[in-house]
């Protein structure tokens, strides 16, 4: 299924802005594994010197940043499997905030990190790939909007794709 085929009520207008950056014909699985191997590329490429870097006090360093990616779509999929099998309990959100200095991703290597990230998006891709047509339509509530099955995947393309334009931006990368 196309990201194209989403509907307003599948997604809390909040992810709106995620959503607006993942092109209108990416198909879920397909663009799930492509963006995977695309960032896979720009992560292994930080240079050594920007990975504790920080643009402005207070504010991240790569390596907290790639930390969030890899808890938010770990966070995210796990929603995905209690909605795909028809769990409806309302899912809270999760602080981020508190996330971050907890994860020590500050102490961790770059590579840790890579490898996480890769068995995690692997694991979500085989997870998404035993979801029926009609689980992926499942529609649930988490963090106090609604969400669907097939909404999540590209929720955290546009997630990803948002904080890789940070990076550029702030951290020159």
């Amino acid at each position: 299924m196309k990201k194209k085929t989403l509907a307003k009520n599948e997604y809390d207008s909040y992810y709106q802005l995620y959503l607006n950056l993942v092109d209108e014909e990416t198909e879920l699985i397909q663009g799930f594994k492509e963006e995977h191997k695309k960032n896979l590329h720009f992560y292994q490429n930080i240079p050594v010197e920007k990975l504790h870097y920080q643009y402005a006090e207070g504010k991240w360093t790569p390596k907290e940043v790639f930390q969030h990616i890899i808890d938010t779509e770990r966070i995210f999929c796990y929603r995905a499997l209690r909605i795909a099998r028809k769990d409806f309990t309302e899912l809270p959100g999760f602080d981020q905030d508190a996330y971050v200095p907890n994860s020590y991703a500050n102490l961790k290597s770059l590579e840790q990190l890579l490898d996480e990230y890769s068995s995690l998006r692997l694991a979500n891709i085989s997870l998404y790939k035993g979801f029926s047509n009609e689980i992926l339509k499942n529609l649930g509530k988490a963090s106090k909007g609604p969400v669907s099955v097939r909404a999540i995947p590209f929720i955290l393309m546009g997630h990803e794709k948002h904080h890789i334009n940070i990076f550029k931006e702030k951290y020159k990368i």
